[in-house]
């Protein structure tokens, strides 16, 4: 066939360097019309104090602890917590050799979670936060950083939110967690392997290097400032994923300058609005951050550099979901919207958010 290949328009694959992987883009499939599965809109209206919530200020959680009357973030260790502190230590049984040992391997782990509120109001949201009340919330991850970093030996803290019903997130007072486990995550893992293959092949950082790419041709960029960019990766599997990325190889949030961490916080607010704007709709996502583990090994400190991943499931609007089914389990991930298209679609809308206008 003869004719000039149409990224808008052509399937292709893109490679995502930082986990050494696939996903196929078919961008003419936009037009399909939908008759699949539609989500109910999260109901709005909530109060700024819910006497049945577990975490509003001076409540009584489901275990029977109850919270401080708190004026701004508030961190207690999970209730309900995935890993533990104290557990025996796991041995392998006697004779546990051969095709056993090699195919049904175990490790035990240990490790603590918390519960991070960012603020005592119900009804808010990053987006509906003010950039100095989210640079508190930047202050208390750091806190709890440096304090896993100084008082345990376990290996990584793995902050992360998951927002909205839709995401599995059962209670909508704002909030995240954090786990922190003695062994490295699966995905950090991933991407450090990939930075040191990169690292030893070219001599630079792959971020760093990426970042720079992506400023010389702004297509994919949401929003950015001076220490933060915001853009929809080349790779993205999600259709309004985003990632939000240091502009200098600086590796974890406790090496942070004031600026930095007022930049990011900048950053975070208008990244979210956008996502709120753009289906005029409390966006879902699952977002987590992607920095320096607390006790790293070997080159993990000088080849960390600071980054957050955003994946929001909608697809088609507030309503619309996407899923991973089919030829996305079985083969790789697919995606009909290019990084491209879906980054002007969060650039076009406004900074104001919908519900302040």
């Amino acid at each position: 066939m003869t004719g000039t290949f149409d990224f808008n328009n052509d399937s292709h694959r893109r490679y995502n360097p930082l986990t050494d992987s696939w996903v196929l883009v078919s961008p003419h499939r936009t037009q399909r019309p939908w008759q699949g599965q539609q989500e109910k809109t999260s109901a709005g209206g909530l109060p700024a104090y819910d006497a049945t919530c577990y975490l509003c200020p001076g409540n009584t959680r489901a275990t029977g602890p109850i919270n401080p009357k708190y004026e701004s973030t508030f961190v207690f260790v999970n209730d309900y917590a995935a890993v533990k502190v104290d557990q025996p230590p796991y041995e392998q049984a006697d004779g546990e050799d051969g095709l056993r040992a090699r195919l049904l391997q175990v490790q035990g782990t240990r490790g603590t979670c918390f519960v991070i509120c960012f603020s005592p109001k119900h009804n808010v949201t990053l987006p509906l936060m003010s950039v100095p009340e989210i640079e508190n919330v930047l202050d208390t991850w750091t806190v709890l950083y440096n304090k896993m970093k100084t008082e345990t030996a376990f290996r990584y803290l793995q902050i992360f939110e998951n927002k909205g019903a839709v995401m599995g997130c059962s209670n909508p007072h704002p909030h995240c967690q954090a786990w922190c486990t003695e062994s490295l995550p699966s995905e950090p893992a991933k991407e450090f392997t990939s930075l040191r293959f990169y690292k030893a092949k070219h001599g630079t950082c792959l971020l760093c290097d990426y970042v720079m790419l992506e400023q010389q041709d702004p297509v994919r960029i949401v929003v950015q400032n001076e220490s933060f960019i915001a853009l929809v990766p080349f790779w993205a599997v999600w259709p309004f994923e985003t990632l939000v990325l240091a502009k200098s190889h600086t590796a974890s949030l406790v090496d942070f300058s004031p600026k930095q961490k007022s930049d990011l916080a900048d950053v975070i607010q208008k990244l979210t609005i956008r996502y709120d704007n753009l289906f005029e709709t409390s966006f879902p996502y699952s977002m987590g951050l992607h920095q320096a583990p607390i006790n790293p090994v070997e080159d993990e400190s000088q080849l960390s550099h600071f980054h957050m991943h955003f994946y929001p499931p909608l697809l088609r609007g507030a309503t619309v979901r996407k899923f991973l089914v089919g030829f996305e389990m079985l083969g790789e991930p697919q995606r009909d919207l290019t990084a491209e298209q879906a980054a002007q679609r969060i650039r076009a809308v406004e900074e104001v958010h919908y519900l302040l206008k």
